[in-house]
């Protein structure tokens, strides 16, 4: 499955619907650099993972409403819906091993 891009208007659509399944949302932005070098490690686990998951980036400068409504403070922050539920929350860069067992952890 590929990696999808978030915004505010599809948000709820893509993530926040009962029947999305496990969605690992990425907030991110353009200028910060462990959010750029977390985009490989993603593409990584989307080829790994991504028969179970779906991995949706939200652009907190661009989406200014999500960011807010979920208290992001420090990007990258990954976190995990299942079933249109917020359950995990894991701020800043993680390796791609530390951040599949995280994620076998919510499903």
């Amino acid at each position: 499955m590929a990696i999808v891009d978030v915004t505010d208007q599809t948000f709820a659509k893509d993530v926040e619907s009962a029947d999305a399944g496990t969605v690992l949302v990425d907030f991110w932005a353009q200028w910060c650099g462990p959010c750029r070098m977390l985009a490989p490690i993603l593409e990584e686990v989307d080829a790994e993972l991504g028969d179970q998951l779906k991995i949706a980036k939200v652009n907190v400068d661009h989406n200014p409403e999500t960011a807010g409504r979920y208290g992001i403070m420090s990007i990258p922050t990954l976190m995990v819906f299942k079933n249109g539920e917020m359950v995990a929350k894991i701020p800043g860069l993680q390796p791609k091993e530390q951040l599949i067992e995280w994620l076998k952890q919510h499903f």
